[in-house]
């Protein structure tokens, strides 16, 4: 016999059904709540409501489990590439070796941007965001592949539009940082892998191949493993939004960078950088710091600790923590903001005012030095975090379109005027 839950208004009883998910997460379905009662819910941030059912991520807040439909993210970040984690993510399934031959090569065919798109970043002022040159060349793309525009959720388009995406998206951000240099742009060379191809788009000179190495093509992979999805975070509910009005994939994950921009969510790996940078430079002490924190008038806050989601560590930013130490000593870096960094990790998780809020550091906290240890700049942070997002992003569009669900429509509980007669200008 399945549960149920009772609400009772205005002297009536009302009954609606309980439902449990694969990892024992349990709801109250209230999808007739308004029909039924003429009653709604209210909550701001939509930080207790199920917007859909979802087989792609998994997360566990108090427990600090993070999991790709079923897998550990310890395991993939250990074992995985980026590459067959997005096949993952996209398809539900770890591939075999033929199927993700034939994803990379997919993927190395479709990552050469057509030659009048690329005069379309000539246009742009050098100081122009890469978020905002990302989100619009996005959709600049569907404009040279029209097929795009009304692609199916499976079958051959499908899988052709999706590789398409993933790796235009690098080449995208690459050309956008090469304009804003004012350098000539590198294009795609098809015998590299997928980190090492952005990296040669990035970072290579006309007289000066740049040499991929395997640590950094390592970290790249991992940086991007870590933030392939995140269950229905602001960017990827953003996602789901527009894609719920059959807009396109491309227009829809054109809106997700837009919303992964912000510096409370994409934004912050840079915020975190710009603190740390600010601490460096001021010579003040930690403690200084961290009393404003504290202080609940002081607009100050610690970038990189606490998550909505998670109550307990950030499972990636542990993942992160090993890697960063890693990549510094390999390339012999000696990064004065990573000692500052654990310096003020330490202080935080010896102070019980942080303990008792759970403010724990999260991934954000970590990946800005991870980033900066591989060369990319400070303002190509959150475009690094938009590449890394992008299977997340297609596999929640492809999955609300398999649900056949309905266009996003939230309520709301109107607090303005009542209806009031219309007066004319002379009499106001």
């Amino acid at each position: 016999m399945s549960k149920s839950a009772t609400l009772n208004v205005d002297g009536k009883s009302f009954e609606f059904e309980v439902i449990t998910g694969s990892e024992n997460e349990k709801c109250i379905d209230i999808q007739k709540l308004r029909s039924e009662t003429g009653y709604i819910t209210l909550d701001p941030g939509f930080g207790n409501t199920g917007s859909c059912f979802s087989s792609i991520t998994y997360v566990d807040g108090a427990k600090g489990i993070l999991q790709y439909r079923g897998y550990p993210i310890e395991d993939l970040a250990e074992k995985s590439t980026f590459v067959e984690t997005a096949y993952l993510i996209l398809y539900g399934e770890l591939p075999k070796a033929e199927q993700l031959r034939d994803f990379s090569a997919r993927l190395k065919e479709h990552a050469p941007l057509n030659t009048n798109l690329e005069h379309h970043f000539s246009g742009l002022p050098n100081n122009a965001p890469p978020m905002a040159i990302l989100s619009a060349m996005l959709n600049l793309v569907s404009c040279f592949h029209p097929e795009v525009l009304e692609v199916p959720t499976t079958g051959a388009e499908f899988d052709r539009t999706a590789s398409l995406l993933l790796s235009k998206v690098r080449t995208i951000a690459a050309f956008a940082y090469r304009m804003a240099c004012g350098k000539p742009i590198n294009h795609p060379n098809p015998n590299l892998t997928y980190c090492g191809n952005f990296l040669h788009m990035m970072f290579s000179d006309p007289y000066q191949e740049y040499e991929v190495s395997p640590i950094i093509d390592k970290a790249l992979n991992l940086f991007l493993i870590l933030h392939a999805d995140h269950e229905q975070n602001c960017s990827t509910t953003t996602v789901r939004v527009v894609g719920s009005s059959r807009a396109n994939l491309f227009s829809s994950v054109s809106a997700g960078v837009c919303a992964l921009w912000g510096p409370l969510h994409g934004g912050a790996n840079s915020a975190v950088i710009a603190m740390l940078e600010d601490i460096k430079d001021s010579g003040r002490p930690l403690t200084y710091y961290l009393d404003k924190a504290k202080d609940k008038n002081d607009s100050f806050r610690l970038m990189g600790f606490g998550h909505r989601v998670y109550k307990n560590f950030d499972p990636r930013s542990i993942i992160l923590k090993k890697q960063v130490h890693s990549v510094l000593e390999a390339l012999n870096i000696n990064d004065n903001l990573l000692k500052i960094a654990l310096e003020l990790e330490e202080a935080t998780l010896n102070d019980d005012y942080f303990v008792s809020r759970n403010l724990y550091p999260n991934v954000d906290f970590y990946s800005g030095l991870l980033l900066r240890a591989i060369g990319i700049p400070l303002n190509m942070y959150t475009v690094m975090f938009a590449i890394g997002r992008m299977p997340g992003w297609i596999a929640n569009w492809k999955e609300l379109h398999d649900h056949k669900l309905r266009i996003s429509r939230p309520r709301q509980i109107y607090t303005g005027e009542t209806a009031r007669p219309y007066v004319s200008i002379a009499k106001r």
